[in-house]
This record gives structure tokens, sequence and C-alpha cells, in this order.
């Protein structure tokens, strides 16, 4: 995660045309931007939309050489253009109930059970954002949180869809299922997911990377799913799964 200190403040810096252009039209964008940095005589279309969403919001923009970008950036693909910002701010729960009431549609949650790799959930996120997902909730501990990679990654669905951080994934699932939310989670005996019924308030549960979904949460899901698969590897990319498995909820909930 890139950081720095800019005026006594903790940033964080975001670079790459997706991430940047989504950055400047969110409705915060005002309140989080701290400056915004483009690449010195680079003309480019996107160039002059960062231009333009920066001076609306009369945020501070510097012309800087290509070199300046490349190092602050760790050679990262930048495009010309990065911005620092305020930390990423959490969600409350309300927000996804609220995200999905003003859908008029039934809440659609994922749950991320320690995900580690910061590529993989923005690259969930991306998916998310796609699907029509309500919100996000991971927790605090031995998870990635949103960090620059994640926004990067995410090419702007950061700041589309909000992210809950709790202390106890257990008992907010058991908060869930108080309010009628059906929660599915995976398992390798679980019900082929090309059957799954994601018709409903419903909640997916993501594992970890290599351990998959903890014990005490997975005994807590209503319904197992599985991915059949009949190649000599019989797993499947966290963010690859989840993509899978959202696509079909998607195509179910929209018959």
């Amino acid at each position: 995660m890139q950081q720095m200190q800019n005026n006594s403040e903790e940033t964080e810096l975001v670079f790459g045309t997706h991430a940047v252009v989504e950055l400047l039209k969110s409705p915060t964008a005002n309140q989080r931007v701290n400056k915004v940095l483009v690449q010195k005589d680079l003309k480019s279309e996107h160039i002059g939309e960062v231009i333009k969403l920066a001076k609306r919001d009369r945020l501070i923009v510097q012309e800087v050489p290509k070199n300046k970008l490349d190092t602050i950036t760790n050679n990262g693909t930048h495009q010309g253009m990065a911005a620092y910002i305020a930390p990423y701010q959490y969600a409350e729960m309300d927000a996804i109930f609220e995200n999905a009431e003003k859908k008029g549609t039934d809440p659609f949650i994922l749950i991320l059970d320690k995900i580690e790799d910061p590529h993989n959930l923005g690259s969930i996120m991306r998916t998310a954002d796609a699907v029509g997902v309500d919100g996000i909730i991971i927790p605090k501990h031995r998870s990635t949180g949103l960090t620059s990679t994640v926004a990067k990654t995410s090419t702007g669905a950061i700041e589309h869809i909000p992210v809950v951080r709790v202390t106890n994934l257990v008992n907010m699932i058991k908060d869930l299922k108080k309010k009628n939310v059906w929660v599915f989670g995976t398992a390798m005996e679980g019900h082929n997911y090309r059957q799954w019924n994601a018709k409903g308030a419903i909640a997916l549960v993501i594992g970890n990377e290599g351990k998959g979904v903890s014990p005490l949460v997975q005994k807590q899901v209503d319904e197992t799913l599985s991915i059949p698969m009949v190649g000599h590897v019989q797993s499947l990319n966290a963010s690859v799964a989840t993509g899978v498995l959202l696509y079909q909820a998607y195509a179910s909930r929209n018959e």
C-alpha cells in the first residue's frame, strides 16, 4: 500500500485512468482528494477529463514529469495521472440495505472470509459492482483492507460499492439471518452452483485463498455450493470462483 505523510495527515496514492476518473466523479471527491497529479506535456482525452473534474471541485492540480509519477507509483501503470487521497472509509451495515431499497430489490450481499490478497479483493469488487451486489462485508483481522492496490485493481468500483468491516463474522451472519437473509457458502460437497436459486435476500460467503471458509463461519451458512471441476487442479483463484458464482446469482435473480 502506498502511504505518505502530507500536511501531517495520512494519505494514500491512487493512480491509473479508471481509478482516478471514478474517484473524481464520486460525490465526496472534494472532501477526500488532497492533490491531483498529471503528467507534464501529456495530452489525452482522459487527462483532459481529469483536469476538468478536478477544477470543478477546485482541487489542486499539479503537472509533474513522467519520472516523478514512475517513482511515486513504483513504476506502476499510472497512465499519466495520480491522486493523493485520504484513506478509504468503511460503510455501516445500513448502507447495504439502503442500496437494495433504492433499487427496489432484495439485498444481495457478499461476505469475504479473510481474503488476504489486495488484488483479489479489487477484482472481486469489480465483479460485485458489475452484477449489482449491494455491499461487501470483510473482517477487521487477518484480511486485506481498502488500500490503494485494491482501488487500482477495482478500476473504480471501490467508489460505488460499500464495504463494511466487522469484528466478528459469525455474529454478523447471525444478525443477517435474523433479517431473513439466506446465507450461502462454498464446499466441495455442496450443491452444483448451476442449480442455485439466488432469488430473495441472500449473502454469499467466499473463503480465504488457501484455507477456504473457516469452520466457525461454515457452521452458520444455510446452504453450500460447489463448482464442478474435471481438471487436475481442483481449486480456483478466489476472485475467479467469486466471479463464477456471482454471475450465476445474477442470472438467477434476473430470469
